[in-house]
């Protein structure tokens, strides 16, 4: 079959299909994970520090600033942790997700957290593994089994060619 053939046997794109953009970030200290609890289609979840993309910002940038709205901690990126596709069965959006590894530095305890978020937690993976069922999806779990026991890699994995 010729790639001209192969080309037109797929399976149409959807004119409308636009992956939402996000990143996320572990943060790890003392053996606890940095997680936000808060709303999302009217139910109270548990998600790592995340969000989307915004206009004019690399990933990274993405990363801190989210972390940062979220939970009130200033961090440094240190590792790219995975790179995910999730459909949710919620919404049906397709997010592409970055997840990074992040360094705790310092928290502002008087900032104001963004809406929707109702508190910060550090939380054990035991802790995590209980509440399984508040997970905003199963890559909250995912990001920190592979946390513990995949490998790590470069930031120079990401690239930014604005």
């Amino acid at each position: 079959m010729s790639i001209k053939n192969t080309q037109q046997a797929a399976a149409p794109i959807a004119a409308n299909f636009a992956p939402h953009v996000t990143v996320a970030t572990v943060v790890e200290r003392d053996g606890r994970f940095l997680l936000v609890e808060e709303y999302s289609h009217g139910e109270t979840v548990l998600n790592q520090p995340a969000g989307h993309l915004e206009a004019n910002e690399s990933l990274i940038e993405a990363a801190v600033r989210e972390t940062l709205e979220e939970t009130r901690w200033h961090i440094q990126v240190t590792a790219v942790l995975n790179i995910n596709l999730y459909r949710s069965p919620r919404n049906g959006v397709t997010y592409h997700r970055t997840t990074f590894v992040g360094k705790a530095l310092q928290e502002e305890p008087q900032r104001q957290l963004d809406e929707g978020i109702i508190q910060p937690l550090w939380l054990t993976p035991d802790e995590i593994d209980q509440r399984h069922a508040e997970l905003r999806s199963p890559l909250v779990s995912l990001a920190v089994k592979q946390y513990l026991s995949e490998p790590h890699y470069p930031l120079a994995l990401i690239g930014d060619c604005r």
